[in-house]
């Protein structure tokens, strides 16, 4: 008789509970860089420039947007980013202030998901506590942690830095000349964040600031949960 594990004994012997929280943090995170650079890729295309569209980066496929490394930072340390949406700045009318409207939508649109997701919290808070199982709490928790990533990716990103999109939001009050100079330190910036991010340069600074707003949003999931309230009532 072999003494080799059979392939159901090996997924019983599996710690499902790393498995299913490593779920909840890659599954939020994908949700919020998705959405993030489709954001992106979509107002540059109705400011004139079809570059995102014509590379297959309009879509809501994670896939598409994955940058490993920003994506293993999001995970570990609450700030990352993904795969940058290809801008071509020739294609716009005003490029200084378009880029700046396209690098803006980004956060923007985090700072939306991330209030959606809190009155989405709110909502299912009830119902989901009092169903008290596993799948309730993972669904719950997920729900939380979309949002909190989601204001957190936001916050990260207006950091002026290139290649964050604070850069290019402050860098278009800049002359032209300016403007191109800084643009050729771009390739250096992600180096910059991710020694300050490691050294906590950054990161207690980013994490205080993220508390706060996130604290301060939360008034959407207090109004999700008083409207079930009330309908429990």
């Amino acid at each position: 008789m072999s003494n080799t594990p059979s392939f159901v004994n090996v997924l019983q012997g599996l710690d499902w509970s790393v498995l299913l929280n490593l779920l909840l943090s890659v599954v939020p995170a994908l949700i919020c860089i998705t959405l993030h650079e489709l954001s992106h890729g979509y107002v540059a295309y109705k400011l004139g420039d079809n570059t995102a569209k014509r590379m297959g980066r309009l879509t809501l496929n994670p896939i598409k947007h994955i940058d490993l490394v920003g994506l293993i930072m999001m995970v570990a340390f609450k700030f990352g980013w993904a795969k940058p949406v290809p801008v071509d700045m020739r294609n716009f009318k005003n490029p200084k202030r378009d880029i700046a409207i396209t690098a803006l939508a980004g956060p923007l649109a985090n700072v939306v998901i991330c209030c959606v997701f809190l009155f989405i919290y709110g909502l299912v808070y009830i119902p989901l506590t009092t169903a008290s199982n596993d799948l309730a709490k993972a669904v719950l928790d997920m729900v939380y942690l979309t949002a909190y990533l989601s204001i957190a990716l936001a916050i990260f990103n207006i950091i002026p830095i290139s290649p964050l999109d604070g850069s290019k939001i402050l860098f278009s009050f800049l002359s032209d000349e300016s403007y191109m100079k800084l643009m050729r330190y771009e390739r250096y910036g992600m180096i910059l964040l991710l020694v300050l991010v490691v050294t906590d340069v950054l990161g207690t600074p980013l994490y205080t600031v993220t508390q706060f707003v996130f604290g301060k949003l939360f008034v959407f999931a207090d109004w999700g949960f008083d409207l079930v309230k009330a309908l429990y009532v």
